[in-house]
């Protein structure tokens, strides 16, 4: 007989797995990770920085990880509209334009998406299945989302490991280089990116509590009782 066990802790957990993938996400494939300082379109087709107070003319450029924003021009003509697109035709593209750190920056994303997402669905399946090959649904997921937490890690990590590239110096300045953005601020991407690894080792932690809840002696009370849906506050 399967029973639905539904605690305050194992409501929480599943909340917060699916919250934490949908942060990851956002932030991977947002192209706000670099803000590049102010430009205008220049003389001779050449983009320049400018203090110019044109508001119409002027745009910061970004960059994410694998895409960018920037400002379309045609016959000398700026248009308002930015397009954002991604600048990866393959992961053989040199690293000058897509760094190795990003290549391997984006892998380790990558991957703790993968397990964020299968952590998402053992969190639903925990309602009804309290046992995953012989171990415990929670306390595997949460072991899981811990190491999707430490892929993220390595990734941030490698991220500005790739700010020597020719491409960050055309963004950033000539001084840009690992570590050191020169010109460019960082965009919020790369802060929700952080807060959603802590939310991964957060939702681990959760895990513990809702494994607990959902094998009290009141669960066991009432699952005795014979009822199927099983809620306990």
């Amino acid at each position: 007989m399967c029973y639905f066990i539904i605690t305050c802790w194992s409501l929480l957990w599943t909340l917060s797995s699916i919250a934490t993938l949908m942060v990851i996400v956002i932030s991977v494939m947002s192209p706000q990770w670099l803000i590049g300082p102010s430009r205008k379109f220049g003389l001779n087709s050449q983009w320049e920085n400018t203090t110019s107070d044109d508001s119409n003319e002027l745009f910061n450029p970004t960059v994410g990880i694998f895409n960018r924003c920037t400002r379309l021009h045609r016959f000398q003509e700026v248009y308002k509209r930015e397009n954002c697109a991604t600048f990866v035709t393959g992961f053989d593209m040199e690293n000058d334009f897509f760094p190795h750190a990003w290549k391997a920056c984006l892998f380790f994303f990558s991957v703790a998406i993968i397990f964020l997402l299968f952590t998402c669905i053992t969190s639903l399946l925990s309602m009804c299945f309290r046992s995953l090959c012989g171990k415990s649904i929670f306390t595997v997921s949460g072991l899981i989302q811990s190491i999707a937490g430490l892929m993220n890690i390595l990734g941030l990590f490698l991220y500005p490991a790739g700010w020597g590239a020719r491409r960050l110096n055309l963004l950033c300045g000539d001084k840009a280089s690992p570590f050191y953005i020169d010109q460019c601020s960082m965009g919020w991407s790369f802060y929700v990116c952080v807060f959603g690894t802590l939310m991964a080792f957060g939702c681990s932690m959760l895990s513990i509590k809702a494994d607990l809840s959902t094998s009290s002696r009141k669960v066991e009370e009432e699952v005795l009782e014979g009822k199927n849906l099983i809620c306990v506050i």
